[in-house]
């Protein structure tokens, strides 16, 4: 049979119906409340591709290399054309809508993709394929294909490589259900995620659940205690709900009533319900279980159950949360859980050095990135003698740069002449988890090739000798260890320099990535972008770029990442093969850089955002584009007119400008009209051009404040003028890392706040802090 009811299917059916059919099955024979529906099995999938004689050329058409993003592309689209374009058989036509004629009523229902290879305890599967909501019978046969289809986009090609499954391998059913019209709606974990202990948490949020999937809203958050009962509620500020519109059929995205926003979702009665559900499911399957609900007046549905895979690896958490409500596998965990604490010891495999462990003091700068780190000082001038660095080596240099990476991940520790706390060194070193100490003036010079050392990336010292261990912060430690991040409506996001860092960044819970700077990846090529396309070609160039943004998307799918376009100075340009022609600037700071650089050179600055239009061509719908150093609205619509002329859409897609000039701080009101998405603060900037300090020299960084009056009147002017029209404002310097900055940031309003990858637990309980004293205050 081409179709089997939901009452028919049990978990032994996941072969012939996929993950989702077969839980939903299970669940409906248990008598738990789940919507009625059907499933379009996998049998008639595989029917339909060989029935038809496209099985072979599809196969075909998905056999190519995974890494060249331009063969996965049109891999992708040929395996679509070969399914959409394939009629759809009469037998099965008949059957399909006529199951569908059988639901009372002629239901609105959900149609959901339900692969063979899904919810799997080593392969999540996560979002790999589709689900369409609000469907009737018009449109149920184009959606049903188009879930097939879903089972060849670029991102589950790729995703089923790495995994090692053969396409062929791997069939899809349909699940058909009626849709709940939700009034609330969310995920509750049946018992602690993280431990097993009786403690279920539940997150809740007004309207359907795509709301919560898509990220567009900060749900309340309960802790619920089975034994006892007691209840801990963190209540959201909840802006937007997903719900149908009665005109079209469609889901719709509207903004929640000024009297409901912060209105507690959940009632008591409402959480003794889902309690009692979630008990009732985990005693079925004898395990604790990660459950989608909906609720329509007193009535609650369950829309999914899975088994959460993580208690018993409580010691080794899995990085990131549930990347998607709707189709995220068994090993998820907890969206967004923060906690972490402490750091961990370890013995260095760096090489032994020389000389006593004396401790005397040889040399001292900014400690900017935490621990301590033992090893043999290796001296580095140039570029070609990072090969002599070693494993638990040392690095000791007067400035890092983009092409040192690979040397900085083997390096137990980072020392560097020159630089402060937001250098390159002491950026990567922090997202690296390495200790380093900056801005020493002269420690290449006064330490010798070979000497052992011991830094401390807390003090800013170095001294002689070795104390045998090594203090650092690695995934591990910036992974949360409590299940549950504080539920706040200031988003708090993490910055992220380099691809290298994207597992380490998502391990800390964050709800995105606030700044993800693209320089890095074009500095790191060893040429300048011109150089770079002339020796290489520009699909070359472009592919570098969309690697190094996949990396990451994919690590936070589907939390978004906004990236950053290039913003180097031609300092840092002159080093490289090609940059005999960039110009000798005094101050770099000053010139042609961000998107002057961009507009300036359009035909370079095109395949830049080529890049992104392929990234969304992938289905990469969480990457934002955000552009730097823009001074007024005149700039802003000559991106427009960039971004229109490679095939991006400003106005399906999310992009917005960086305020880092007091001429765009002062201008935003012109800025907002141009259609920008957000508005977000680099205080390194923003401050320095304020008070006149160039933040890289040691001389003068005593002076360097992103808490002068002056650059915080700035920044509280251009959230109040975004609040009012309709821009998000963001932070992505620096100072967002600091709790003096986070305190006023969120008592003026901003969005969200992107703080360094070590930084991002504390901001997240500091913002909650703020944010319960601002709600107190008001009702006192």
């Amino acid at each position: 049979m081409a179709v089997l009811w939901l009452d028919e299917i049990g978990a032994d059916d996941l072969p012939r119906v996929g993950g989702k059919g077969a839980s939903l099955g299970e669940l409906t024979g248990a008598d738990l409340p789940v919507p009625p529906g059907f499933v379009v099995t996998a049998d008639s999938y595989r029917a339909f591709i060989e029935e038809a004689g496209i099985d072979d050329a599809l196969f075909e058409a998905v056999d190519v290399d995974v890494e060249d993003s331009a063969a996965l592309s049109t891999a992708a689209e040929r395996a679509r054309e070969l399914i959409v374009e394939t009629p759809f058989p009469e037998e099965l036509r008949e059957e399909v809508l006529g199951a569908y004629a059988d639901m009372e009523g002629e239901p609105f229902v959900a149609v959901r993709s339900s692969a063979t290879a899904e919810d799997l305890p080593d392969a999540s599967f996560a979002g790999q394929q589709e689900t369409f909501l609000n469907v009737t019978d018009e449109r149920l046969l184009e959606r049903v294909r188009e879930c097939w289809a879903s089972l060849f986009t670029q991102r589950a090609i790729y995703y089923r490589t790495k995994q090692g499954f053969s396409h062929d391998d791997v069939d899809i059913g349909v699940v058909v259900q009626r849709m709940v019209d939700a009034e609330k709606s969310g995920v509750m974990f049946t018992s602690h995620p993280s431990t097993g202990e009786a403690t279920m948490i539940v997150e809740a949020a007004w309207g359907l659940g795509e709301a919560v999937v898509s990220g567009s809203v900060s749900p309340d958050n309960y802790v619920v205690e089975r034994e006892s009962g007691d209840v801990e509620a963190t209540v959201a500020e909840k802006k937007l709900l997903c719900e149908r519109d009665d005109e079209t059929g469609e889901t719709v995205e509207r903004e929640v009533p000024e009297d409901k926003r912060d209105e507690r979702v959940l009632s008591a009665d409402d959480i003794e319900a889902l309690v009692e559900i979630g008990e009732r499911v985990e005693d079925h399957y004898g395990e604790p279980q990660d459950v989608e609900w909906a609720m329509v007046g007193d009535e609650v549905y369950m829309l999914q159950s899975r088994p959460i895979t993580t208690i018993s690896e409580a010691d080794n958490p899995p990085a990131g949360g549930v990347a998607d409500l709707e189709d995220a596998g068994a090993g998820a965990t907890a969206p967004g859980v923060t906690d972490g604490s402490g750091a961990v010891r370890s013995e260095s495999s760096g090489s032994a050095g020389t000389g006593p462990a004396t401790g005397d003091l040889l040399v001292d700068g900014l400690g900017s990135s935490p621990g301590t780190a033992s090893g043999a000082a290796r001296i580095v001038t140039k570029l070609d003698e990072l090969d002599k660095v070693g494993e638990g080596d040392v690095i000791v240099t007067e400035m890092t740069t983009p092409d040192m990476v690979p040397a900085m991940k083997r390096a137990s520790g980072i020392v560097t002449d020159e630089g402060g706390m937001t250098s390159h060194a002491a950026i990567v070193s922090r997202e690296l988890g390495v200790p380093a100490v900056v801005g020493t003036t002269n420690a290449s010079r006064v330490l010798e090739d070979g000497q052992a050392i011991t830094i401390d990336g807390e003090k800013g010292t170095v001294v002689a000798g070795r104390d045998g261990e090594d203090e650092r912060e690695p995934v591990e430690e910036v992974r949360p260890q409590s299940p549950v991040k504080p539920m706040t409506a200031t988003e708090v996001k993490v910055n992220v320099s380099i691809p290298e860092a994207a597992s380490r960044a998502a391990a800390t819970g964050a709800d995105g990535v606030g700044l993800l700077r693209i320089e890095h990846m074009i500095l790191s090529l060893g040429q300048t972008p011109a150089k770079y396309i002339e020796e290489n070609g520009v699909d070359a160039y472009v592919t570098e770029i969309v690697e190094g943004v996949r990396t990451v998307a994919d690590e936070f799918y589907p939390r978004p990442v906004r990236v950053r376009t290039l913003d180097a100075p031609t300092d840092e340009f002159r080093q490289l093969e090609g940059g005999e022609d960039e110009p000798d600037e005094h101050n770099p700071m000053l010139g042609y850089r961000g998107v002057r650089r961009s507009l300036d050179r359009p035909d370079v600055f095109a395949h830049e955002l080529e890049a992104f239009r392929r990234l969304y061509g992938m289905g990469y719908d969480n990457v934002e584009i955000m552009f730097p150093l823009v001074n007024d609205a005149e700039d802003v619509h000559a991106l427009k007119n960039c971004m229109e002329e490679v095939g991006i859409d400003p106005g399906k897609r999310r992009w917005g400008v960086m305020i880092e000039t007091p001429a765009a701080a002062l201008g935003v009101a012109d800025l907002a009209e141009t259609g920008i998405d957000f508005a977000s603060f680099g205080t390194n900037d923003l401050t320095q051009y304020t008070l006149a300090i160039d933040r890289n020299n040691e001389r003068v960084a005593d002076r360097f404040d992103e808490l002068h009056p002056s650059v915080l009147r700035l920044i509280g002017d251009v959230i109040e003028t975004c609040r009012e029209e309709g821009v998000e404002t963001s932070i992505c310097g620096q100072a967002g890392s600091r709790p003096e900055m986070v305190d006023f940031l969120v008592e003026e309003g901003v969005s969200s706040i992107s703080a360094n990858i070590d930084a991002v637990r504390d901001v997240q309980h500091e913002v909650k802090r703020v944010e319960q004293k601002l709600v107190l205050d008001s009702i006192r």
